[in-house]
């Protein structure tokens, strides 16, 4: 291994750890403060950082502001959740995503594998263990789901549109994106700014929002893109650690057993992409010409 990529997969490593805090971290902003206050200020402060890259290119701007509403619906929807669930069961459901996007793609036309369909009966045994079966649901839950959906519609539509414009741009373009609806949700829900929790704030602004956007493509630059997918599907772990060691929540057995099947689902489903890099690339056949041996 190489000194750049393991300096990439630490730096993955360290995101995916600050991204696991932020399920504690809203969950402790939202017992002060409303969600829409919360989704506001931090897109808002990782935005300004972003702002000497904001462009104004027609086109940008408009698939920016399409990506933001998507984000937005993303975070609103786990930000509401994180009001009636606990921090580690939000971070176990958020996490569907990863199984939500090759379903959507599929549904899309694009080809699937079956460790993909495998990893999606996985992940749904893991919900149904970590919740406590369909009927113990409850709404906080179902928000979060809402949530891994609305995300993986973003991850698809950000697929398509990443490779149309610069890295810095696109990233800033979103971003303001989702404060356009965060103002316009803060606007209808009128809520009370009094009493902002600001450390937590600004720690979701700066270090889980603009800093890891930075050591993200920073650090897959130096990693290809399955094995990032791997290092992110330990986000949830990173989420129920901080969960147990900040707020005393506690899984159980069964919870854990769910956890584990999530997590495991997860990895599933970026196997065969992970296998076609560790087999390579194939060699090239010299066809032979008709009068040779």
């Amino acid at each position: 291994m190489t000194g750049e990529r393991l300096k990439g997969r630490l730096l993955l490593l360290v995101v995916t750890a600050l991204w696991g805090s932020t399920f504690v971290a809203i969950k402790l902003a939202v017992g002060v403060v409303a969600p829409s206050v919360v989704i506001l200020v931090r897109f808002a402060l990782a935005a300004l950082v972003f702002l000497p890259w904001l462009r104004r290119e027609p086109r940008l701007l408009v698939n920016g502001l399409e990506l933001g509403f998507w984000l937005c619906a993303g975070y609103a929807t786990q930000t509401v959740g994180l009001q009636y669930t606990s921090a580690s069961q939000s971070a176990f459901i958020t996490v569907l995503n990863v199984i939500l996007v090759p379903i959507l793609a599929a549904a899309l036309g694009q080809r699937v594998r079956w460790p993909v369909w495998a990893a999606a009966v996985l992940a749904v045994a893991g919900v149904a263990l970590l919740t406590g079966g369909v009927t113990h649901i409850n709404v906080g839950d179902a928000w979060t789901l809402l949530c891994a959906l609305t995300y993986a519609v973003y991850v698809l539509r950000l697929g398509h549109c990443a490779g149309r414009y610069p890295l810095l741009p696109l990233t800033a373009a979103q971003l303001w994106g989702v404060v356009v609806f965060a103002v316009l949700w803060t606007a209808a829900a009128r809520p009370s700014f009094a009493h902002m929790p600001w450390l937590l704030l600004v720690y979701l602004g700066l270090a889980t929002t603009a800093l890891t956007t930075l050591l993200q493509t920073l650090g897959q630059r130096w990693v290809s893109a399955p094995e990032a997918a791997v290092i992110y599907a330990l986000e949830p772990v990173w989420a129920a650690a901080f969960a147990v060691a900040v707020l005393g929540e506690r899984l159980g057995a069964l919870g854990m057993s769910g956890a584990g099947l999530i997590v495991l689902a997860t990895v599933l489903s970026q196997w065969p992409a992970v296998a076609a890099r560790l087999r390579g690339p194939r060699p090239l056949r010299v066809p032979r010409s008709r009068g040779g041996r």
